[in-house]
């Protein structure tokens, strides 16, 4: 008798069976035209529908009208049968007319002739997984919106070797790459060219690798090359399986906080300076002013010893030069403590400084390249001039021993408005600013700090006092202003004063020259002789006289010192001419009064020179006083 588990129809029917009996999958079969002619216990639990109510029908009724309006579900079988498979995911609709989301596979069915018998259609629920991925979908979607909405913080990705993956608005806010010029570049290009020779970049990528995490503030680059103080975390990223994916990085930038930190350390740093030199000056003043009595006693007696005439006169001698010298400190002293009795009043700083240049240039030596560069719109201060030019002279000195082997020395004026905390504890305002630079070798930081105080010296002994920069301090912070102190090790030292400017500056410089009758004249000539006689001829007539061979000397003299009248020959051999000296002048100096002079008769020069020369006052060569006195009357 026959195995019937080996009859094809058996095998058949337990395949059927295993079809039918299948869940999870709606399994069924389509003939050629699309219509269901089987249906399984999947498709009846997905779909809804009995086999009884499906089979013979459409299989287009199991698609959205969306789908059916376009003609899905015949292309659906078109592409089946040209490609021999159709594989695609989208929304099916039940018989209550619900949707889920269903994973489809078509395929077509031939017999052993290759004739077309149907179509066998895979359909599976995957509703849920949609459902969680459109989620994950939705949550990634909005973190990355949060991510690239955030513009004070740099935030982006880099790969396990920091190549930038990613790009967010803080980052192209704050470093100034956009996305396609970053993305693909390696992070080490954020860093200054110091930390990425120090390998910077990597240890910090190998700290986040190793512990987790890498957190440190320093300095970073942007695109256009300027820095900037940035607070950065770099967290690794690994899968699940421990796998290192690469790194978060977040970056702020803290360059107005750390501006703002730096601020308020120099302003303490000011104030406990301040203080401690308040203290120092109490102390100070207290012991000038005792030692100054004993020194009145020790006078008095040496005076009391003179009159008896029994003493050594040598000795007497002697103790009362002692006496002079602690006088003589005892005023420092007092200086520094801001006790000494000042008599001040509104000055230019410019005249006092151009007065005064002689005894300062013979105080330097010739090794040094002396320069005074004084702003001709300075404005005026109120100053005791007396101590401000020793104030002057001190600096000088000192910058002239900073310099044993030469070098530049420069005295310059100008006007500035100080914010708070600019310049030691002054209040904001107007300043007017006198600075003394030298090119000498400089102070650390620890002396600079210390430089103010009395009896403080780096010079060897027998060669300071160490009341010099004290002195200075004293008088100008008792000036109503300041001093500050601008030094480098071999680079030199910057000493600014700084006094509040007077508001009508122009006012008290014009009554400052209105109580000085004697008017200047700049006298221009290149022919020694023929200067002399210049000269003096002007300076009988009462004329304070300053002389310049050349253009170029006469330009620099008017920018150091008021000029009344400028004399000046035509013709001179280098540079420029007389009537191009006339003609800056004019235009840089309108309230100076011109004359020129000439050995040639002035009609030959007029054809030279025509309407130049007839603006200004002329005098022939050989001119004598009572030439230029009616020149001077009349045409001026």
């Amino acid at each position: 008798m026959n195995d019937l588990s080996q009859q094809p129809w058996a095998n058949e029917r337990r395949y059927q069976y295993l079809i039918s009996g299948i869940s999870d999958y709606a399994i069924y079969m389509l003939d050629p035209d699309g219509l269901v002619c089987s249906w399984n216990a999947g498709a009846q639990r997905f779909k809804g529908y009995l086999a009884p109510e499906i089979l013979g029908q459409h299989f287009s009724r199991f698609y959205t009208p969306e789908d059916r309006a376009v003609d899905l579900p015949a292309k659906a079988l078109g592409r089946a049968l040209e490609e021999g498979k159709y594989e695609a995911e989208g929304w099916r609709v039940r018989k209550d007319g619900s949707r889920f989301w269903a994973h489809v596979v078509i395929d077509p069915i031939y017999d052993e002739h290759h004739v077309l018998q149907g179509f066998a259609k895979v359909t599976r629920d995957v509703t849920e997984r949609k459902r969680t991925e459109d989620a994950l979908r939705e949550s990634e979607q909005r973190f990355r919106l949060l991510v690239q909405g955030v513009t004070d913080y740099a935030i982006y990705m880099l790969s396990p070797q920091g190549t930038v993956t990613n790009w967010n608005q803080g980052a192209e806010r704050i470093k100034g790459y956009a996305q396609h010029e970053i993305v693909g570049q390696h992070f080490s290009r954020f860093y200054t060219d110091v930390d990425r020779e120090g390998g910077l970049p990597q240890r910090a990528l190998s700290t986040a690798a190793e512990t987790g995490r890498f957190e440190a503030e320093g300095w970073r680059m942007r695109k256009d090359g300027s820095r900037f103080w940035a607070h950065v975390v770099i967290d690794a990223i690994r899968g699940d399986d421990g796998e290192l994916l690469g790194f978060a990085k977040i970056t702020r930038d803290l360059t107005e906080k750390k501006k703002a930190d730096e601020a308020l350390a120099a302003a303490d740093a000011a104030l406990y300076q301040a203080q401690k030199m308040e203290s120092i000056g109490q102390l100070t003043g207290g012991i000038a002013h005792d030692f100054n009595n004993l020194l009145s006693v020790l006078s008095s007696g040496l005076e009391v010893l003179a009159l008896r005439g029994d003493s050594d006169v040598r000795t007497v001698e002697s103790m009362r030069r002692a006496v002079d010298r602690g006088a003589r400190l005892t005023q420092q002293l007092l200086a520094f403590a801001r006790r000494q009795p000042l008599q001040a009043e509104t000055r230019n700083l410019n005249r006092i400084i151009g007065s005064f240049e002689p005894v300062l240039r013979r105080a330097v030596n010739a090794s040094i390249d002396f320069t005074i560069e004084l702003d001709r719109k300075a404005a005026s201060a109120v100053i005791d001039s007396a101590l401000f030019e020793s104030a002057l002279l001190n600096l000088v000195v000192n910058a002239r021993d900073a310099m044993p082997q030469g070098g530049k020395l420069t005295i310059a004026t100008s006007n500035v408005t100080l914010g708070p905390g600019d310049a030691g504890a002054l209040a904001p305002g107007d300043y007017v600013r006198v600075c003394v630079a030298d090119t000498g070798s400089g102070m650390a930081p620890d002396i600079a700090a210390r430089a103010f105080e009395p009896f403080f010296t780096t010079k060897e002994v027998g060669k300071g006092t160490g009341l010099g920069l004290s002195q200075v301090y004293g008088f100008i912070r008792q000036s109503g202003g300041d001093v500050v102190i601008d030094t480098r090790v071999g680079e030199g030292t910057t000493i600014s004063i700084y006094l509040p400017a007077v508001a009508n500056a122009v006012a008290d410089a014009a009554h400052e020259a209105a109580e000085d009758h004697t008017e200047r004249v700049l006298i221009v000539e290149d022919e020694p002789d023929l200067m002399d006689v210049a000269a003096s001829l002007f300076a009988s007539m009462g004329y304070d006289v300053l002389t310049a061979a050349s253009g170029q000397e006469a330009i620099d003299l008017m920018e150091r010192r008021d000029v009344d009248i400028l004399f000046t020959d035509v013709v001179m051999p280098n540079g420029m001419n007389g009537i191009e000296l006339a003609s800056y002048t004019r235009e840089h100096y309108p309230g100076t009064k011109i004359m020129l002079a000439s050995g040639y008769p002035l009609p030959a020069l007029k054809q030279r020179h025509g309407r130049e020369l007839s603006e200004f006052a002329f005098v022939n060569k050989p001119y004598r006083l009572s030439d230029l006195a009616r020149t001077l009357r009349t045409t001026m």
